[in-house]
């Protein structure tokens, strides 16, 4: 399965996010835990590709999602792993599942090069309606802890416009924002 992801995203203080927080959850149970599992090159062939892959377990299930950039937003490809195939994984012995196994081979990676560099793990928040998802996130990893707001949506410039607004309306300054990936393979020693 493969899908366009367009969203829009801003770093948090700690603060900010509290604020949205207090605005939007209006019970502890709607935040639920994800952990992204990332894997790499040695040498960082993907992130050279700007590309990344990952396994997100969520509610047991096991999403391995390959991300490619494309105009204004990013590719998506996804796979449904088992939880032996996940394990696997973890041990680096990497069977690539089809959808993704295709992507890679026409940017030049193949299964046997990648090897796991570790997790992330995201307490999740999301209002979803027709036109967009709010998304608030405070996510931990490698000794980092870090809060985000991000908004994703169908049409670029909609989205582009709606982001101004709730970062005006809750008096948040625009962050340049790097995403949970880059974010967390900057944390990771070579």
């Amino acid at each position: 399965m493969q899908e366009i992801e367009i969203e829009f995203k801003n770093l948090l203080t700690k603060e900010e996010y509290e604020r949205l927080a207090v605005h939007y959850i209006k019970d502890s149970s709607e935040i639920k835990q994800q952990i992204n599992y990332y894997f790499e090159t040695n040498d960082f062939e993907l992130r050279s590709k700007r590309a990344a892959l990952r396994i997100r377990e969520k509610n047991g299930e096991y999403i391995a999602t390959l991300k490619q950039p494309v105009e204004n937003g990013l590719l998506e490809t996804h796979d449904v792993l088992s939880a032996e195939q996940f394990d696997q994984w973890l041990q680096d012995d990497i069977n690539l599942p089809p959808n993704i196994n295709k992507q890679l081979n026409e940017i030049g990676v193949t299964g046997d090069q990648l090897s796991y560099k570790g997790a992330l793990q995201t307490n999740r928040f999301e209002e979803k309606n027709d036109q967009y998802i709010i998304v608030l996130d405070h996510s931990q990893y490698n000794q980092t802890e870090d809060y985000e707001l991000e908004l994703e949506v169908y049409d670029y410039e909609y989205g582009k416009r709606l982001f101004s607004e709730l970062l005006k309306k809750f008096k948040i300054e625009k962050r340049e924002t790097s995403n949970k990936i880059a974010r967390f393979f900057a944390t990771v020693k070579k």
